[in-house]
């Protein structure tokens, strides 16, 4: 539609007479014409209710955080593999399996400290949420794991004070069924298309520095 008013504005202009000199003719304009413009329609904006806007946020957010927090999961997955692999493979006795655990934490925590940080607590909650449908395993269960009950049984409270249960599973045809809609969208290949259609702008991508960890375990 833009090309066609601006092509209105030059018929027009060139339509103006002129004053021009005997005897010398005046080249006629080379003009582009359009013998078919595409209809269109203008419709109303229907206004959404107050549930509606309320649903609308929540999956905006739920887009959102999902784009900036599932590449940590799946590289979680990866990561936990390599560890128990490790410890698995090595027969590790329980004085060289803590240490090598407490190296792996300082790796982690060098690698992903800056990350974590900035993510939002909703973004968290997420997390926990798609750490226990990539690995198996709910958060409480990999903090007693590599942890120990006690530790588990701390973070299980700190998490209930922000109405998160760190014992609770992944529930894809539940509370998930939403963020389960998201990982197909994601495994189609199409994650892209469908961000800009919400957002009118392609996705910021995480960047994971490595998927595999250096650390290994020392002994006596």
């Amino acid at each position: 539609m833009k090309r066609v008013l601006l092509s209105l504005m030059i018929l027009l202009c060139l339509g103006v007479p002129t004053e021009a000199q005997e005897g010398v003719q005046t080249p006629e304009p080379e003009v582009e014409y359009w013998d078919y413009i595409s209809p269109s329609s203008v419709t109303g904006r229907r206004k959404r209710t107050r549930k509606e806007r309320r649903e609308w946020r929540k999956h905006y957010r739920l887009v959102y955080n999902f784009n900036r927090v599932y590449p940590f999961a799946l590289v979680g997955r990866k990561l936990m593999h390599q560890i128990d692999s490790t410890i698995a493979a090595d027969n590790l006795d329980k004085g060289v399996r803590a240490r090598y655990i407490n190296d792996v934490e300082k790796e982690l925590l060098r690698l992903f400290e800056k990350d974590i940080r900035n993510t939002t607590i909703s973004q968290g909650f997420l997390l926990v949420r798609l750490v226990d449908r990539e690995c198996g395993h709910t958060v409480y269960d990999i903090i007693k794991d590599y942890e120990g009950g006690f530790a588990a049984g701390f973070w299980n409270l700190v998490g209930k004070l922000f109405d998160q249960d760190l014992k609770s599973h992944y529930d894809p045809e539940g509370v998930d069924k939403d963020t389960e809609e998201l990982i197909r969208v994601w495994e189609s290949g199409a994650w892209d298309e469908f961000y800009w259609e919400i957002f009118g702008k392609h996705p910021e991508k995480t960047v994971i520095v490595t998927d595999r960890l250096s650390t290994t375990a020392r002994q006596k």
